[in-house]
């Protein structure tokens, strides 16, 4: 990692010792690992949450086990969903982030208008929710996996995984033999991929600072600043609770998730290190697979939690900028209107700024403001699927813990 931040800045544009063309062409070349990498573990994530999820629910010893479990998964997840965008409000409302810049300055530069984000959502109104709850549900699961809708497919998935449970051993066992014939095939290009991993981490980070340059960065540094800053107490938190409810000690559990919350934080999503997640969860840090196959894979669905914070400091952000006062109303709007949008939201590199722009326009403040903190975004994007992906084996920890798992953790 230090490597490929070392060559990116030699060859960016704070450096001096090329002119940019060529050093773009380094950079892709210098990527070219990272994205054979990201390739691969994208070719398997549908099949693999596929697989996972169902053999996680039939894995299950009963009906009574799993719901338990999902309950208690699904209620964790939006607990803590809600406590990082609370912290991500009282840290940017106490730091003041947007106070440091000027906003004649950021009107002027923005000119006045309003830059279109790409597939931005639109607030839904009372009489459209019936319809969207209704649409969870595929009603083609084939057109959801090639669309990639990640939410229909774990649903579908789980709703297949209740019906095996259901059902006589006999007539449930050949499925789930093939399911777990698929999850083998899965596991087995992730391990091919893995052999790629200490050059995607070198290559994308490379790439990645030879395109932004760090000079680029020093004008939001207090932005950058306090969404970092919320996000460490957002892991001191999971930290905190790995403790107090599993008895776990937090620097075994780093040193197991070492490999996988780096290449979250190389790669920018929690859906394409999934599979290794679910091989940390089960080989490193000792959980069942019943549990990890259900949990992770629902986590990269619904726990987005560094987002979630991201979305809070960002708001309170750019209200300062632009001077809106929200006020505890604003904020409790910003809060649930975030914890929606969170909540399946496509778990791949850059899908917080689309998020963003929702909040934005329920908070009432102005969406231009976007293009002033789209430069620092990839930075931070990093680092909240990084605190994503710990969240989820954190999760995975506690349900196996509260559901009478009792291994250790242990570091490979």
């Amino acid at each position: 990692m230090a490597a490929g931040i070392a060559v990116g800045m030699l060859l960016g544009p704070s450096a001096g010792l090329m002119d940019r063309g060529n050093a773009a062409t380094i950079g892709n070349w210098l990527a070219l690992p990272g994205h054979l990498f990201l390739t691969l573990i994208q070719m398997i994530v549908i099949p693999l949450v596929f697989a996972s999820v169902i053999r996680g629910i039939a894995a299950s010893e009963n009906v009574e086990q799993l719901r338990k479990m999902g309950l208690r998964v699904v209620l964790f997840f939006l607990a803590t969903t809600t406590i990082a965008i609370v912290i991500g409000l009282a840290m940017a409302d106490f730091i003041e982030p947007g106070r440091l810049i000027d906003p004649e300055r950021v009107q002027a530069t923005l000119g006045g208008t309003v830059p279109q984000v790409a597939n931005a959502a639109a607030t839904p109104e009372l009489r459209e929710l019936p319809a969207m709850l209704v649409n969870l549900l595929p009603s083609n699961p084939l057109n959801s996996m090639v669309e990639g809708q990640m939410l229909q497919i774990v649903l579908f998935a789980a709703v297949v995984g209740v019906a095996l449970i259901m059902m006589a051993p006999s007539q449930a066992r050949p499925l789930l033999e093939l399911m777990a014939s698929l999850q083998e095939v899965c596991m087995t290009v992730v391990r091919w991929a893995m052999w790629l991993a200490p050059f995607a981490v070198f290559g994308l980070l490379a790439q990645l600072t030879t395109k932004v340059g760090l000079h680029a960065l020093t004008g939001m540094l207090a932005y950058v600043f306090t969404v970092v800053a919320g996000l460490a107490l957002l892991l001191a938190l999971y930290l905190a609770l790995l403790y107090i409810m599993a008895g776990k000690r937090p620097l075994p559990f780093l040193r197991a998730a070492r490999d996988v919350l780096l290449l979250a934080f190389s790669t920018s999503s929690s859906a394409a290190v999934m599979p290794l997640s679910i091989k940390t969860a089960e080989e490193g840090l000792g959980i069942r697979p019943s549990i990890a196959q259900f949990v992770i894979p629902l986590g990269a669905t619904i726990n987005m939690n560094g987002t979630a914070l991201y979305q809070g400091v960002a708001a309170i952000f750019l209200a300062q900028v632009f001077q809106v006062d929200v006020g505890p109303g604003g904020m409790a709007l910003i809060v649930v209107t975030a914890v929606g949008a969170s909540i399946g939201s496509p778990a791949t590199p850059g899908v917080g700024i689309v998020i963003l722009s929702m909040v934005l326009e329920t908070a009432g403040i102005p969406a231009a403001g976007i293009a002033l903190i789209m430069g620092v975004d990839r930075i931070l994007d990093m680092c909240r699927t990084a605190v994503n992906v710990a969240g989820d084996l954190v999760a995975c920890i506690l349900m196996d813990s509260w559901l009478g798992g009792v291994q250790e953790v242990t570091a490979q």
